[in-house]
């Protein structure tokens, strides 16, 4: 069992080379402390974002993803507005794998930040954290001159999985950007509610081909009083073979018989994962 007061003395030493003159001897100080696993390195690792040197203060970045919580992610919220696009991307990778729920106060009020970045980053952040808290500030975000940011704003809602939300990601689904659409449909997944189940049959149509793939994906349960088969069936004439084999296995896992004749054709199709979907969802429907 290791001595604490030994390990205690080596955070002291690992202080004492982060002063150094070396710019590398402070980089590989601060690895050593993400190594530690010790908490007392946070506020270690918070100093070296302050650093002189762009390297070292993106090593310390990147070292406190090892650790958690509300003082880990105000740290990195400072770093997040860093000058250096590198640190500030690696504080966004970092902040990105905070799990523990209270590291949302530090983040929230960087959804009012003037950089979009930082927004954005915050949100990513803040969607696995699954603050009830953030679904307003996710809301506001919803119309955010940034595509980006609403995109993240979409994962935020998707996450909390509140029907009270619903409204917001069907019209999120109509989003200007694709990208937005695409989250806003997948996003809709969780509830079974019929304006929802709607919204996703009609993404089938949208002119973005990732926007219907995602669409035919969702559709792989019974959603009451909405026909999505009808749909599922004409979408495996789609110009792209990516959102046949989606609308291929949500018909095999929706087990519809008179989808048979259709997916077998996908038998022939030159695109193997395709004819391995086909043959796959023609298992499932064992008709």
């Amino acid at each position: 069992m290791a001595d604490p007061f030994e390990e205690y003395c080596d955070l002291e030493d690992i202080a004492l080379r982060l002063r150094s003159a070396d710019a590398g001897e402070r980089r590989v100080a601060v690895m050593e402390l993400a190594d530690s696993g010790d908490e007392a390195a946070i506020p270690l690792l918070a100093g070296a974002l302050t650093d002189a040197d762009a390297g070292v203060r993106r090593q310390a970045a990147l070292a406190l993803s090892a650790f958690d919580g509300p003082e880990t992610a105000a740290a990195l919220a400072v770093a997040l507005v860093d000058i250096e696009p590198d640190v500030a991307s690696a504080a966004a990778d970092s902040a990105a794998e905070l799990k523990d729920p209270a590291a949302a106060d530090p983040l929230l009020p960087l959804l009012a930040h003037p950089s979009a970045f930082v927004r954005l980053s915050a949100l990513r952040a803040l969607k696995e954290l699954r603050r009830k808290d953030a679904l307003g500030p996710a809301l506001a975000a919803l119309v955010d001159l940034d595509p980006q940011v609403r995109v993240q704003a979409v994962g935020v809602i998707g996450f909390l999985k509140l029907e009270e939300a619903v409204p917001a990601l069907r019209t999120a689904a109509t989003d200007a950007d694709p990208l937005v659409r695409r989250a806003a449909v997948s996003s809709l997944a969780f509830t079974h509610a019929e304006p929802a189940s709607e919204t996703i049959v009609r993404a089938l149509a949208d002119a973005d081909w990732m926007v219907r793939e995602i669409a035919a994906e969702t559709l792989n349960k019974e959603r009451a009083g909405v026909d999505s088969v009808g749909p599922l069936l004409e979408a495996l004439s789609d110009d792209f073979w990516q959102v046949r084999l989606k609308a291929i296995r949500s018909l095999g896992r929706l087990k519809i018989s008179r989808a048979v004749a259709p997916i077998g054709a996908g038998l022939a199709h030159p695109q193997a994962n395709l004819r391995k979907e086909a043959a796959a969802a023609l298992g499932e429907i064992a008709d």
